[in-house]
């Protein structure tokens, strides 16, 4: 290591990237701060949390004594991650703008900024840790790990990139932001999606798609009540159905959608068999490094449909129009199209795909 090496390190305000800041500093780097601002609209009580966020970075940057920036992204954010998310919404499927945001935004549009301001590499908050072959590696903290929203991360883009965090538990980060007196040492984490935060989503999502309300419709046909719009529910989901009153008193859940007749389905019991499924078609198929040889015959890996899910055993199939097949030898409970899947090889972050297509709902044993 060169003590002189540039690191610019992207920070959102939150104490992960204050701490990924600081302890690079610490380590003799020539750090330099960027905060990036890739919203424009304010939220639902006119409140610019982005310029909330860019002074906690100034704040920070003051006091372990680096330069900050700020540059704006908004415009790829729009053509790159929003315009993915709206299209998703619109085909009835669940997206998750944060592996997009990731791909296109943190590792490919700030990567760009970071290396034309000299540095030699950029660093964030992730909870996330990489190896010298470029490999993506769980953080050491596994209620924080972030690998799951990384995985459209290439190699390329990993060996250019610090994680100071990842080798440090969440508890860890705040007492070390705590010692060192930095003002966002007990900033709550942000939660949502990545640019909407903690607006309330039906709401924003309503100012940009026309809501179609239809009918919400039993196993059996019934029809138990009305839903204000496909795009506003997911597989699973329970809250905000408005129809407990109904049926033997048990909880109801949203099982399916069908999109031709604009129906929302739905069944009682947070068990009921059509929430679960063994297999599953996807596309969008990404590799953090190169790809594991699954044509010749089924791979075998752990997956995760959705954040902070506990590994699940399954074997991957090549089909031959590009998908990908994936069979879980366990049946899962409301694997969601639109959400990723993400594959694990031990601590080692493998790759993802989109979910399109549920095959065998009604697989619960």
């Amino acid at each position: 290591m060169s003590v002189s090496e540039r690191i610019v390190v992207g920070m959102s305000g939150g104490v992960d990237s204050s701490v990924a800041a600081l302890l690079l500093k610490e380590q003799g780097y020539d750090v330099v701060g960027v905060f990036m601002k890739n919203w424009e609209e304010q939220d639902e009580n006119g409140i610019c949390t982005a310029e909330t966020d860019w002074q906690d970075v100034r704040d920070v940057c003051d006091l372990i004594g680096i330069p900050c920036y700020s540059v704006n992204f908004a415009k790829e954010y729009w053509d790159r991650v929003f315009s993915y998310f709206l299209k998703e919404y619109r085909a009835g499927r669940t997206p998750n703008p944060d592996v997009l945001c990731n791909r296109e935004i943190k590792f490919r549009a700030f990567l760009d900024f970071a290396m034309s301001l000299g540095a030699a590499r950029m660093a964030t908050g992730h909870f996330v840790r990489t190896d010298e072959e470029g490999r993506l590696l769980r953080g050491v903290d596994e209620g924080k790990d972030q690998s799951y929203f990384l995985y459209m991360v290439h190699s390329e883009q990993l060996r250019k990139s610090v994680f100071p965090v990842g080798g440090l538990t969440k508890a860890r980060v705040r007492e070390i932001a705590e010692k060192n007196h930095l003002p966002v040492s007990a900033k709550k984490d942000s939660t949502g999606v990545c640019f909407i935060g903690e607006r309330n989503f039906k709401k924003f999502l309503s100012e940009y798609l026309p809501a179609q309300p239809g009918d919400m419709v039993a196993a059996d046909g019934t029809v138990v009540g009305r839903h204000d719009g496909l795009m506003y529910y997911t597989l699973g989901q329970r809250r905000g159905l408005g129809i407990g009153g109904r049926g033997d008193g048990r909880s109801w859940f949203v099982i399916g959608k069908d999109l031709e007749r604009n129906r929302l389905l739905v069944a009682q019991g947070e068990d009921h068999p059509m929430l679960y499924s063994t297999r599953c078609l996807a596309e969008d198929v990404t590799w953090v490094g190169d790809a594991p040889a699954v044509r010749e015959s089924p791979f075998r890996c752990t997956v995760k449909y959705r954040y902070r899910q506990p590994d699940q055993p399954a074997e991957l199939f090549w089909r031959e129009d590009g998908r990908m097949l994936i069979r879980s030898l366990v049946p899962q409970r409301a694997v969601t199209p639109g959400q990723s899947a993400v594959f694990y090889d031990g601590e080692r972050c493998l790759g993802g795909a989109i979910v399109t297509e549920v095959l065998d709902a009604g697989q619960k044993e």
